[in-house]
């Protein structure tokens, strides 16, 4: 568990925060044990600003991947943060229920939820038909 809370902290430095100065890193493990990591990109007009969760599938997704097993998420600020109604949209598109979301409380506490926990009763293909 540790290994990704640890990449989604390593990568908070990569941020471009120049309005809010909260970083936020996230690390994305595929079914296949492989990682990988977004941060968050703010722009001025902060529709156009990217999360760090939508970074990390978006690179997973270009390299070939579709199924994935757990993600982390950490802020500086050490608070717990989960992923935003948009992202957990985003995970659902290509994730189950069961993907296990670690949120950073710092030092080495670690919140655990499901994406079905954080998002229940999704928008999906079923229910567009």
């Amino acid at each position: 568990m540790n290994d990704l809370i640890d990449a989604a902290r390593d990568v908070q430095d990569r941020a471009h925060v120049p309005y809010s100065d909260y970083r936020v890193g996230a690390a994305l493990e595929t079914e296949d044990g492989e990682v990988f990591v977004g941060c968050n990109l703010e722009n001025a007009n902060y529709s156009n600003s990217l999360h760090a969760e939508e970074v990390a599938i978006a690179e997973a997704v270009k390299n070939g991947h579709r199924e994935f097993s757990r993600l982390a998420v950490s802020s500086n600020r050490r608070d717990g943060v989960t992923p935003c109604g948009m992202c957990r949209q985003t995970l659902s598109e290509f994730c189950d229920d069961d993907l296990v979301v670690l949120c950073d409380d710092g030092d080495d506490e670690v919140t655990e939820y499901t994406l079905g926990e954080l998002l229940p009763n999704t928008i999906s293909q079923d229910t567009l038909e």
